[in-house]
């Protein structure tokens, strides 16, 4: 797993990479807290190369969501792929979040 986050425009972009697993959640949930200090601003994931997503990474992206709403920012999530889409389908987190 890698996420890469660049400032961007006034917001910031990231770009998330690999399996998103309960072995690398942690350190995801660490890199995370960057982009929660910055929850006032647009953010954008970019998961065109996220492959797999466990509970914990979706528990720490309804985390920012969360934060982005109370803060006045905004959270959106692109190039989800099929596998990403299926899993937030099923989980019911399809609903919570803006895609673009």
């Amino acid at each position: 797993m890698n996420i890469e986050i660049k400032e961007s425009n006034g917001g910031y972009y990231a770009i998330l990479s690999g399996w998103l697993d309960t072995n690398v959640a942690t350190e995801f949930l660490e890199e995370l807290k960057t982009l929660e200090e910055h929850a006032d601003k647009a953010i954008e994931l970019d998961c065109s190369k996220l492959e797999y997503i466990c509970s914990l990474g979706l528990r720490g992206l309804l985390k920012l969501q969360k934060l982005s709403v109370a803060k006045g920012g905004t959270l959106v999530l692109t190039h989800v792929n099929d596998e990403i889409q299926k899993i937030l389908t099923l989980t019911g987190f399809i609903k919570l979040f803006n895609f673009r």
